[in-house]
Formats: C-alpha cells, structure tokens, sequence
C-alpha cells in the first residue's frame, strides 16, 4: 500500500516507470516509421496502400485499447491496496479477452479485408495491394492483443521493464526481417514482418503471466464482466477516435494517392510522437491507480501536478525538434516531390499539436488511471463530432486538401486539451477504492 510518506511522489519514481514505458511507447512506432521508410522506397502505390491497410489495421486492435489501459487501472488499484495476486489475476482474465475477440476479428478481417481496403482506398489496384496486406497481417490480430493485456497487468503492478525487454525481444528480429521480407515478397512482406515480431512478444508475456499468476486459470466471467464495463468507456472512446482517423485517411485517398501517401507518413509520425509522450501518462496511470486503491488523494494529486509539468516541458522540445527538422525528416520517408509538396503545410500544424498534446496525454494518463474513462468517452466523442469530423469533411468538399484534413485534427486536440484541464483541477476524478 501507499503510505503517508510517499504522498510526495518523486521524479526519479515517475520517470523510472516512465522511461521503460517510453522504450515500449516508442519501439511499435519506430518499427512502423522502418516499415513505412522500406515500403515507401517501393513506389507511391505501395506507400498508400500501406497506409490504407495500417489504418484499418489500427481499427481493429486500437478497439481494444482496454486490455492494457483499462488492466493498468483495475490491477493497480488492487496492486496498491496490497493484493498483488489480484492484480496479476486481472491480467489472466485480459488475456482470456484478448485471445478471443482476436480470434474473431482475424475471422472478420480474412472474410472482408477486400471489400474493406476498396472502401478505403477507392481504387481497386490500391485497395488489392491493401487486401493482400492486410489478409496476412490478420494473424498478428490476436497476437497483438494479448501484448496489450500483458502491458496492462506488469503496468499495474510497476514493473515497466519486463515489457520493454520482451518487446525488444520480437520487434529487432521484426525490423531485421522487414527489408528482407519485403525484397523477397514485396508489400506483403511488411505484414509477414510484423506477425514475426509481435508473435515473439506475446509469447513472452504469456511466459512472463505463467510465471506469476499462482490462483486459478479458470475463465471468470465476473471478472470479465466487471472488465468490460470500464472497457465499455474505452471502446467507444476509441470508436470515436477510429471513425475520425478512417474518415481522414478515405478523405485523404480521394485528393490522390499523393496526399494519401502524405497522410500515411505524417500520421505515423504523430503516432510516434503521441506515444512517446504517452509514457509519462503511463507513469501517471499505475501512479494514481495505486494511490487512490491505498485511499491516498494527495499522492494522486501530487503526482498528477508534477506529470503535468514534465510532460508539457517534454512536448515542447519534441516540438522545436521537429521545427528545426522540417526540411529534412520528411524525406527520410519518401523522396516523391509530390507527397513532399502534399506535406508543406500539414506539417505546421502538426508541431502547434505536440505542445497542446503534452498537457493532453498527461492528464489523460491521470483521468485513466482513475478509471474516470465515462467522461475521457464523453469529452472524446464531442470533440470528434464539433472540431475533428467537420474539419474533414469541409476540407473535402472544398478541396482544402491535406491542409484541412490536419487542421480538422488541431482542433480535435485543443477542444479535448481544455475539457481535461477543466476536469483534473476539479478534482472529481480523485474518487478512492
């Protein structure tokens, strides 16, 4: 438990969970930036139809985002009132979930892929390249799954460096395999990589969960049901969050495959980014998880404060970075003058995001770990239908281009950065176990 003495939360704490969960953050991202970077030097067809096939492929297990946020705050809660094995347990029965529904979504994935990637892309030869994509990179569905649950409970119970090392473990072999795998078979390579990678790491975590979890492996539906209903939140959070980014990307796809291209770069560079400032979100999550499960509002408070202003300092260098960078980064991905020219002005807004999204992901961490995930769904679906959805489709209907595509995004960010600061110096969210 937490006791009085640790209500001042440290920085050496917060960033020894922190800076594991960055490695872990990073790694995913920086695998896909590779694979993009690979892909992209097959030609512009290869670049969107890839991005086309990412993003479905982020739909469908970013639904699922409870299995490891969702898991942090159930385990963390029960890991700072003293009951470890509890804690371990959650993440049992999120594994339990995570094959299952997997299994389900690979099914659905095998069956529609085709009519999914023509939907996305609008052009049967792109959409084929994405359909062979995206038939193989179904069986890293279930896979990826079980990694989120695994994430989830070693989260909980503080330990961030067991999955840094398992997730080291199958992305270097991944991201050795991937230029190989793709001069032998071309696209479908990519995804032949990313089962090899992400089917090393959830092996790990299901060696790492035998290893701990010394109770019952019986499947409890109580559990689950108890687990679903924070998921619940989560799921349509993220459901919000997925029609958004599929409506951008098929928005993108029909200005031409060069700002769809453009889009796919740009966007996989904000992934990075907003998962590396996840990290101290992280932090915050397994910090507060446990200190309202020990009934410690001040700890949670405090840690809260001080996560804030890290992350806020933290996003403002990334920003400058990428400022100071803008002539050069963009052609690590791509040296096509006309996805270049497609990213100009995009890029701009994207640099005014990473600073709203420090304060962001920070208190999004704190309100996660809280469990306070009824209104991270409510401020998340208002912000998509009044800033992110009409800044979409008015760029589309007057041909705003990419520009408006991203502009629609800056504002998703600033309305949801507002209602977030409002809610954590309310202090509502501080409700203990």
């Amino acid at each position: 438990m937490v006791s009085s003495k640790d209500s001042q939360v440290s920085a050496r704490r917060v960033f020894g969970l922190a800076l594991p969960a960055l490695g872990v953050l990073a790694a995913m991202p920086l695998y896909l930036l590779l694979d993009t970077a690979v892909v992209g030097r097959l030609g512009a067809s290869q670049l969107a139809a890839l991005g086309a096939a990412a993003a479905v492929q982020s739909v469908v297990t970013t639904q699922l985002t409870f299995l490891s946020y969702g898991t942090t705050a159930r385990s963390s809660r029960l890991f700072g009132s003293g009951d470890r094995q509890g804690a371990i347990a959650e993440g049992v029965q999120a594994t339990y979930v995570a094959l299952i529904v997997g299994f389900g979504l690979a099914c659905i994935m095998w069956l529609f892929g085709g009519q999914i990637a023509l939907w996305m892309t609008g052009n049967p030869e792109t959409a084929s390249l994405a359909a062979s994509w995206l038939h193989v990179a179904a069986l890293s569905i279930p896979i990826t799954l079980v990694e989120m649950a695994g994430n989830g409970w070693l989260r909980g119970v503080q330990d961030t460096k067991r999955p840094l090392y398992f997730t080291l473990a199958g992305l270097i072999p991944g991201a050795i395999a991937v230029p190989i795998f793709v001069h032998w078979w071309g696209l479908v390579g990519s995804a032949w990589a990313n089962v090899l990678g992400m089917g090393i790491i959830a092996l790990l975590f299901l060696l790492e969960l035998k290893k701990q979890h010394t109770g019952s492996w019986r499947l409890r539906p109580r559990v689950i049901k108890r687990q679903l209903v924070l998921g619940r939140d989560l799921i349509i959070r993220s459901a919000s969050l997925q029609v958004a980014f599929l409506s951008a990307a098929a928005v993108a796809a029909r200005f031409g495959t060069a700002p769809l291209a453009a889009h796919q770069v740009m966007l996989q560079i904000w992934n990075f980014l907003t998962l590396i400032l996840d990290s101290l979100a992280i932090a915050a999550q397994t910090l507060i998880g446990a200190a309202l499960g020990a009934k410690s509002v001040d700890t949670a408070r405090n840690a809260g404060q001080k996560i804030i202003v890290y992350s806020t300092i933290f996003s403002a260098a990334l920003a400058l970075v990428f400022a100071l960078g803008a002539g050069f980064i963009p052609r690590i991905f791509t040296s096509d003058a006309d996805v270049l020219n497609a990213m100009a002005i995009p890029w701009w807004i994207m640099i005014a995001m990473i600073i709203a999204g420090g304060v962001l992901f920070a208190i999004d961490g704190v309100l996660l770990g809280a469990g306070d995930a009824a209104f991270l769904r409510t401020i998340t679906v208002g912000s998509v239908i009044i800033g992110f959805l009409p800044g979409i489709w008015i760029a589309y209907a007057l041909d705003f281009g990419l520009a408006g595509i991203w502009a629609g995004l800056a504002a998703f960010i600033l309305l949801r950065t507002g209602a977030v600061v409002f809610r954590f110096y309310s202090m509502r969210w501080a409700v203990v176990s």
